[in-house]
């Protein structure tokens, strides 16, 4: 029934099998890819018709996460996955970009590749499985994928930095101690996609890391050839092409290059320099439409006159559109304290481009929970990406956040992640927004710089500043061009997007896209050498506005307060069902979180309110000291004696001789239940059951006089226990102890 086929190959000592043939046979190409416990199906299929109405390559990426793949029922009303989480949009994110760049650029049929997760192991993560699988499912499929300039298939892996020692693909516990989490996908002759997360790693081990990963696909892409070889379908050919017309282009650039040319060196301002260019375009389109050519065509070859004159400047004349050099860093402006209520709040504008950052401190309570196949389940510093249309002069309907955003928001999140206070030592959680309010390039990572503004400005502890730069690549032959802070047309035409962020010391996230091969670990070594001299200017610039975070906290901050409790108190502060906990918050209006490890933490903008529930919860985790005198309230009256609390939940016994500094008859004759009484621990037993006394009070005695003055148990009535064991009592003897009664008549 099934003709299944198996192929293996081991990768930093694991095996990654890649199965096909079994699962969605009407795909256009299926595999599995199993490495450990986790598994993924890869999906790859073409739609019979080009789009219509669209200049661009209709590619839809979309990794499913499902929560089967750990045997869980989602949390939702519906019991039902819903939108995909942040994570499942950052995968989708991380294979895209690889594979883009492999099809053919006059397709215009929507290819859509679907890898869904179906079983996770909380050991082997399954974002390098689901490049690996989709390239293998368009590999083996009927889609025309793998096109000049490179020879797809492709590879991806990840590695880490533990000890020194470069570790290929680690599992998740070996990440959670690594200094390094570098994602590389490539083909056999070009590196396509990076994306890194990293403690201060120097440049030269960055690169070593590099050379290390794409050596290490070389496997992977040779047992996807032998696939191919053995089982792939024929590549449609049939596909309507939307290639340019040689002559076309001709007519065009003979029409327009002179005036592209100079609108590019008279202009640097980007509003005025779009304008320009668009009269030039509407001018050839004018000009050039006839019955066989359309406009849409003209605007196509346009773009490739205005791409071909920007590289062209670039590197035959170190020439940018802006006129700045090579290594040039655009004005920039740095302002804190913008907004008077935000906890926190920078400013950071570089060029024509500007980030708004905002931070925003709260309660361990608001960490952010997840509910993804990730072992991680909640994370205390959130940054938020927002790009509004006006940042680029434009109007559109407002809609939920993009996966750029998604993307450009957890770039700039990882950058500042390595230079966080820990929880022990800021028990905060911590969410910076950054709004792009005017966009030319770059923005994600000014939203580092702006980040690491709006966290100092709000009195976060940061152990170092973090700066990010956006670097350009333009090759032409054998001639290259590297460019320091990247503008939006740079990063368009250009060959290479490369943004790094870091500190003094090191380099804490970098992500890269490249569009041509030939990359060789020297021009990368050269590219992070000239964007860490950049990122250095920068974070002079910032050092030079706000040396170091503020002392204090802004007045509209919470103010947290930590205590650490015995374990064993923990059900004592919340309560029957969160009675007790629930009761100190309303009566002082502070929050409480209570941690791993008895770490309680009290959050109040009013400090009299915390220091009220503090005073409450040490009442609640005292222990009695013997010799030490309370006041407290009678709870229960006995033939023997009184139950006092003497502290919340905590009562002991006042025996019937111990009540006053006379002979007492009956217990209700000296007090009242609800009375308050002023009593001397006298004794706790093994058990934890409390004597107290009043007359040790009365008399002035020690606890050492009031216990050998206490009247022992004799005869029957023994223990009566207590409630919560705190409560023990003893009934004491009777007639001997109070002189007998008399004779029954």
């Amino acid at each position: 029934m099934f003709n299944v086929k198996q192929y293996n190959v081991v990768v930093g000592g694991n095996l990654l099998t890649v199965e096909t043939g079994k699962l969605a046979n009407l795909a256009g190409g299926a595999v599995t890819v199993r490495c450990g416990d986790t598994m993924i199906l890869a999906t790859a299929t073409m739609g019979r018709q080009p789009r219509a109405g669209i200049d661009f390559f209709p590619l839809s990426v979309d990794f499913e996460e499902r929560l089967y793949s750990i045997g869980k029922i989602p949390g939702s009303f519906f019991r039902r996955e819903g939108r995909p989480s942040e994570e499942a949009i950052l995968v989708s994110r991380l294979i895209d970009r690889p594979l883009r760049p492999l099809f053919p650029k006059d397709l215009r049929n929507e290819v859509q590749i679907i890898i869904t997760a179906l079983s996770a192991d909380h050991v082997n993560p399954p974002d390098m499985l689901a490049i690996v699988g989709a390239s293998a499912a368009l590999t083996i499929s009927d889609v025309p994928f793998g096109v000049a300039p490179f020879s797809g298939p492709i590879g991806a892996v990840r590695v880490g930095l533990i000890d020194g020692e470069f570790v290929l693909n680690p599992t998740y516990e070996q990440m959670a101690v690594s200094k390094l989490d570098l994602r590389l996908a490539g083909t056999r002759e070009a590196v396509l996609m990076v994306e890194c997360a990293a403690n201060e790693v120097p440049e030269d081990q960055l690169v070593a890391a590099l050379e290390l990963a794409h050596k290490s696909i070389a496997p992977i892409i040779d047992m996807q050839v032998q696939m191919a070889k053995e089982i792939g379908k024929t590549k449609r050919t049939d596909y309507p092409s939307f290639k340019q017309d040689p002559a076309l282009l001709e007519r065009v650039s003979a029409h327009s290059r002179a005036r592209v040319a100079s609108a590019l060196k008279d202009v640097a301002n980007k509003e005025e320099r779009n304008a320009a260019l668009d009269v030039i375009e509407a001018e050839a389109v004018a000009a050039l439409v006839t019955t066989e050519v359309n406009g849409d065509a003209v605007k196509d070859c346009f773009h490739s006159v205005l791409k071909a004159e920007v590289r062209r400047e670039i590197v035959d004349h170190s020439r940018r559109p802006d006129g700045r050099g090579l290594r040039e860093i655009r004005p920039i402006s740095i302002e804190t304290g913008l907004s008077p209520r935000a906890h926190g709040s920078g400013l950071f504008t570089r060029g024509e481009t500007q980030i708004l950052s905002l931070a925003t401190l709260g309660t361990p309570r608001d960490a952010q929970m997840l509910d993804t196949l990730s072992p991680q389940t909640s994370k205390r510093y959130m940054h938020h990406y927002n790009f509004p249309p006006y940042s680029t002069g434009e109007a559109r309907f407002l809609r939920g956040s993009s996966r750029r955003e998604i993307g450009h928001g957890a770039l700039a999140e990882r950058a500042l992640l390595p230079v966080l206070p820990s929880e022990e030592e800021f028990s905060y959680t911590l969410r910076v927004v950054s709004e792009a309010l005017s966009s030319n390039g770059s923005t994600s990572m000014a939203s580092v710089c702006g980040s690491t503004l709006a966290l100092m400005d709000a009195g976060v502890p940061i152990r170092k500043p973090v700066a990010g730069i956006a670097m350009g690549l333009v090759k032409q032959d054998d001639k290259y061009v590297i460019l320091t802070d990247i503008q939006g047309m740079e990063d368009h035409l250009g060959d290479m997007d490369f943004k790094v962020a870091g500190t003094d010391d090191g380099i804490t996230a970098l992500q890269m896209d490249i569009k041509i091969t030939g990359l060789t670990p020297k021009v990368m070594a050269d590219a992070l050498a000239q964007a860490r001299e950049a990122r250095l200017d920068i974070l002079g610039k910032m050092a030079a506005h706000i040396a170091a975070p503020r002392a204090d906290l802004s007045p509209f901050a919470p103010r947290l307060y930590v205590m650490m409790v015995p374990e064993s108190k923990i059900g004592a502060i919340i309560g029957p069902g969160g009675k007790v906990i629930r009761a100190i918050q309303e009566e002082t209006g502070a929050k409480i979180d209570i941690g791993d490890g008895g770490r309680v933490v009290i959050a109040s903008a009013d400090g009299e309110a915390a220091q009220r529930a503090m005073q409450r919860i040490s009442d609640l985790i005292e222990t009695a000291e013997i010799g030490k005198l309370y006041t407290g309230r009678v709870v229960r009256i006995e033939s023997f004696g009184a139950f006092v609390e003497i502290m919340p939940g905590t009562d002991g016994l006042v025996h019937i001789s111990q009540l006053a500094d006379f002979r007492v008859e009956q217990v209700e004759d000296v007090v009242k239940l609800g009375e308050e009484l002023t009593v001397m621990v006298i004794d706790v037993d093994n058990a934890g059951k409390i004597r107290l006394s009043r007359q040790a009070v009365l008399e002035g005695w020690t606890a050492e006089e009031a216990r050998s003055r206490d009247r022992k148990p004799s005869g029957g009535g023994g223990d009566r226990g207590g409630r919560g064991g705190d409560r023990g009592g003893d009934r004491g003897g009777r007639g001997g102890d109070r002189g007998g009664r008399p004779p029954r008549r």
